[in-house]
């Protein structure tokens, strides 16, 4: 969770390296919409959590609301305070994240991917760090997944997966290798 300055600037460096984005300093005015969204998700997060005073609040407002529009206009559901550094989004498409959903560095979701909630619960995942979620991937529920796992496309997870460094598929998820997720991420992630 982002609850400094110095948080904030690390989260947005490892967002950017998720992203292959290691020379670019900044987006470029046209394209790089996923990065802007990250970068307006982070300063949502940093807003929420460190901004105080009439100012900070002003300065606040004003990010949420750019953020809630670029989140519309991408197709991405994400709320604030859910992922940790190293986020990376390569397209644009639907992707719903529920808001009580934990999610550790190094988390890379496609296109589709759903992370929720049944039946109206509040009781989402926890998901441990270096996951990648392929095109249409489904979460449900409050299952825990662990480190280094890898859940193939149209796979739907609904129960916990407890052995770290493991490919998933199917419908329900099932092991299908002991290959960890390491060659879906960017590759500085780890040097």
């Amino acid at each position: 969770m982002i609850n400094s300055k110095e948080t904030y600037q690390k989260y947005i460096r490892q967002d950017q390296l998720a992203l292959g984005r290691q020379r670019d300093a900044r987006p470029r005015l046209f394209g790089d919409e996923i990065w802007k969204f990250e970068i307006l998700l982070r300063k949502v997060e940093y807003g929420l959590n460190c901004r105080h005073g009439a100012v900070g609040k002003l300065v606040g407002k004003w990010h949420k609301m750019r953020f809630h529009r670029l989140s519309v206009r991408l197709g991405f559901t994400i709320p604030p305070n859910v992922f940790g550094p190293g986020l990376s989004i390569p397209h644009y498409g639907t992707i719903v994240v529920h808001a009580n959903v934990r999610a550790g560095k190094n988390c890379r979701l496609q296109e589709g991917v759903t992370i929720g909630a049944t039946n109206g619960g509040h009781e989402a995942a926890v998901i441990g760090d270096n996951c990648y979620f392929g095109s249409g991937a489904k979460v449900i529920g409050a299952v825990h997944i662990a480190d280094d796992v890898a859940v193939g496309a149209n796979a739907v997870v609904t129960k916990d997966i407890v052995e770290p460094g493991t490919t998933w598929a199917g419908i329900p998820a099932r092991k299908i290798s002991g290959r960890d997720s390491h060659s879906n991420l960017c590759t500085e992630l780890f040097k």
